[in-house]
């Protein structure tokens, strides 16, 4: 597994007063928002902030999250060229004693899965086929360079 972080995701309580607080507040445009959804911003060259609405969120890793004062339900992303990359990578997860998720199709047309550290971190590993997902995977970079 190559060393770096693709998408820092935050699992907000609701998702417009998120979209504000770093559009209208902070002066940062979108990549993507999917209203009701997901708000995806670049944070870095190949880095992404991804906020999405708590429900979307629980429903995609499969169960409900913890939270509280000072603690946000997130996962860490690693993005992957290719669907075969995902499981090889939750392989080597799983032999490193992570408790690994098995990978899925999901209906934006990506296949992700999902492992935990030994603190309970979980990690995403992803294929996403689209620009945003393409963008931080540096050997599918699809970013002009001026």
């Amino acid at each position: 597994m190559e060393q770096r972080i693709s998408f820092v995701t935050i699992a907000t309580a609701d998702l417009e007063a998120s979209r504000r607080f770093y559009v209208d507040g902070l002066g940062w445009e979108p990549e993507l928002h999917v209203p009701g959804e997901v708000v995806m911003l670049t944070a870095g060259e190949r880095l992404v902030l991804s906020l999405w609405d708590r429900a979307a969120f629980e429903a995609e890793l499969g169960g409900t999250t913890v939270s509280g004062p000072g603690l946000l339900p997130f996962t860490l992303s690693h993005n992957v060229e290719t669907p075969a990359l995902v499981d090889e990578v939750l392989r080597l997860a799983a032999a490193a004693g992570a408790l690994v998720g098995g990978a899925t199709d999901r209906e934006w047309g990506g296949y992700t899965g999902y492992f935990a550290d030994p603190d309970g971190v979980r990690w995403e590993v992803a294929w996403n086929p689209g620009p945003i997902g393409l963008r931080v995977v540096p050997t599918t970079d699809t970013t002009p360079r001026g």
